[in-house]
């Protein structure tokens, strides 16, 4: 019995540090937008992998739902590491993993514990909520944009630093003569192409 305990917490945490490595698992208010696509395909999928790990060793519902809790427990950490070293309370938004693991959950018990169809119905139902529940989560976040040139974090590599556009400077900047002359001269260029393709 106790081996059997043991091997449930050695489980949870390796399924948890696995889900925690899957990309970015959490939301930085400087980088939140950018990076939720990766965190909705990596975290729906790692929480996925990890519970169904952990539910067939374990076999009992509920699980899920543990493992999504430790996570949220882990990131509040974070949250709190943050705040400490003064930056705001917004400044790392905790993710939503629990309601999409409790459907994880409810899939596994309503299918009285069928494993092929907790991974179809219940893989499919946290795809689909996952994404859901953390854009609400971001949507509540108070002026990301002016947070993140307010607060860069240090550990950002130099070229992922929001950089504040200079009014005024903009005019003798390459890139943008580039990017204006391309823009203006696409269209005729475009329009010379289909009359070229026509004759």
């Amino acid at each position: 019995r106790t081996t059997h305990y043991l091997f449930i917490v050695v489980v949870a945490v390796n399924s948890t540090l696995l889900t925690i490595n899957a990309g970015d698992y959490i939301f930085y208010t400087d980088w939140a937008w950018t990076s939720f696509v990766v965190f909705s395909i990596s975290q729906s999928t790692m929480l996925v992998v990890g519970a169904i790990y952990y539910m067939l060793f374990t076999g009992a519902p509920g699980t899920a739902t543990y493992y999504a809790t430790i996570m949220t427990i882990y990131t509040w950490v974070a949250k709190g590491a943050w705040f400490a070293l003064g930056y705001p309370y917004d400044f790392v938004v905790v993710p939503v993993w629990i309601p999409s693991a409790m459907l994880l959950d409810l899939s596994y018990w309503a299918t009285r514990r069928n494993k092929h169809a907790a991974i179809l119905i219940g893989g499919t139902l946290v795809g689909m909520s996952l994404p859901v529940f953390n854009m609400i989560n971001l949507l509540l976040v108070k002026d990301p944009l002016e947070m993140a040139f307010k607060y860069p974090r240090p550990t950002l590599p130099p070229y992922m630093t929001p950089i504040e556009p200079q009014v005024g400077k903009f005019y003798n900047s390459p890139v943008a003569l580039g990017a204006g002359a391309g823009a203006v001269l696409s269209v005729p260029i475009a329009a010379l192409g289909a009359k070229l393709n026509t004759w």
